[in-house]
């Protein structure tokens, strides 16, 4: 590891195949990377405020943001976009009775204040796991991964997905025969982009069915009359260049204490995250970890408390840098200023807003489903055991009470499903674990 806080990024050879974390390419074609990276990370980070009635434009701005708090945290060694994480959707509808369908949440502030307290919680872990590696020269990683192995970070994961399911399924019935159908379409336009596409339209699959469905809803609503059709008069109102809606946060108990569990998420996405993007590379970055974890969390915290949605990782930017076999840093850089100037747009986030409420929730039974079977990729990828009854048992167990929303209430602080499964989890497998060394013994 060089003794400079960042790196003095080279100018990579047009021979390279693989431009690393600590290359540069030509400024035209960095801009053009960093663009890229955008699109890959637009339709999850905008379609996470919408189910949660945030606004897009604070949460495009403070993705921006926040990546450019990460890139600093992380010396610019740890390629990385900073996007809305939909960890926090269970959580927020939770907090505040948000129906979902669109347009603003009413109790934001409540959700606000819960998502800062979460920030809060996973900087002083990354603080810790910082201060840990100082020790061990990177040994947190596996400190990390016996509390929360494969069986574990897969079943919350999961959990996740099907928490949101009856929100999603009641979202995509809407109000009428019209409204169901229309969601039905949508989510076959989001597979139809899955299954028949590839390359780079094939990876943005949301974003791009989305589009699809906009336009065939278009057609039956606008052209042939068949439901309510989508009014424009906010987008061609709106200004081009202008501030964002920003909130205050609101701080109670209750809320904290059911989001704050999902620093525990947050620190497995980040953790896969820097593996994953250790193996593309072929550099160690675990000793990188800490500061990775303080700068997410920094960035959530600060994205709270304007208004915007707690930030992650994101997949969709690793799957860029596999197809592309680019990782420079600087990429990212270039992506967050871009996605700054988005979130000053008050046309685009009115653009946003005429997303029709059937359309969008088809997309939630899409994405929340796809969550849910995320978790069940973790334990193939990862060949989890269950003819051992200690991943069968806290598998099942976490699986039934986030999915039926298990909640415990110990005075005015309250855990729901999530929060309980997540702990649960780890707490059980710990436990059965003692108990089985002790038995073989």
């Amino acid at each position: 590891m060089s003794d400079r806080y960042f790196p003095r990024w080279r100018l990579a050879d047009r021979s390279q195949s693989v431009i690393g974390p600590e290359d540069r390419m030509p400024w035209p074609q960095t801009a053009a990377m960093g663009v890229q990276h955008v699109v890959a990370m637009f339709g999850s980070t905008v379609l996470a405020p919408l189910l949660m009635g945030f606004d897009t434009n604070v949460a495009i701005l403070m993705s921006g943001i926040g990546t450019l708090l990460f890139f600093l945290f992380v010396g610019g060694r740890v390629p990385s976009y900073l996007g809305s994480s939909f960890a926090f959707i269970g959580g927020v509808i939770a907090v505040t009775g948000y129906a979902g369908g669109g347009g603003p949440n009413p109790n934001i502030a409540v959700a606000l204040g819960a998502i800062i307290a979460c920030g809060l919680v996973y900087t002083l872990i990354g603080l810790l796991v910082w201060w840990y590696n100082s020790k061990t020269h990177g040994g947190a990683s596996v400190v990390i991964e016996k509390l929360m192995p494969p069986v574990v970070t897969g079943a919350v994961v999961a959990v996740i997905g099907l928490n949101l399911a009856p929100i999603a399924a009641k979202s995509a019935m809407g109000g009428s025969t019209f409204d169901a159908l229309m969601a039905l379409a949508t989510m076959l336009c989001v597979g139809g982009v899955a299954v028949w596409t590839n390359g780079m339209v094939q990876r943005l699959l949301i974003l791009v069915g989305l589009f699809l469905a906009c336009v065939l809803y278009f057609l039956l609503t606008n052209v042939a009359a068949l439901g309510t059709p989508i009014d424009f008069t906010l987008v061609s109102q709106a200004a081009w260049i202008g501030l964002p809606t920003f909130h205050a946060p609101e701080f109670q108990w209750t809320a904290m204490g059911l989001i704050a569990p999902v620093a525990v998420i947050l620190v497995a996405e980040n953790l896969g995250h820097i593996k994953a993007v250790s193996a593309m590379t072929g550099k160690d970055l675990d000793s990188y970890m800490g500061r990775a974890f303080v700068g997410d969390g920094v960035a959530t915290m600060l994205s709270g408390s304007v208004g915007g949605t707690g930030v992650t990782t994101y997949a969709e930017n690793i799957g860029v840098m596999a197809v592309t076999r680019i990782y420079s840093t600087l990429v990212f850089v270039v992506a967050a200023l871009f996605a700054c100037v988005l979130g000053f747009s008050p046309k685009f986030g009115a653009l946003i807003q005429t997303i029709p409420g059937p359309v969008l929730g088809g997309v939630s039974v899409v994405v929340f489903g796809l969550i849910a079977v995320a978790g069940a990729r973790i334990w193939v990828v990862n060949k989890v055991d269950f003819s051992e009854n200690r991943n069968l048992i806290v598998a099942a167990v976490t699986l039934v009470m986030g999915a039926g929303d298990f909640s415990l209430s110990i005075g005015n602080f309250t855990l729901n499903g999530i929060g309980t499964a997540t702990f649960g989890a780890i707490i059980l497998y710990a436990l059965l674990r003692r108990r089985q060394g002790a038995a073989a013994a």
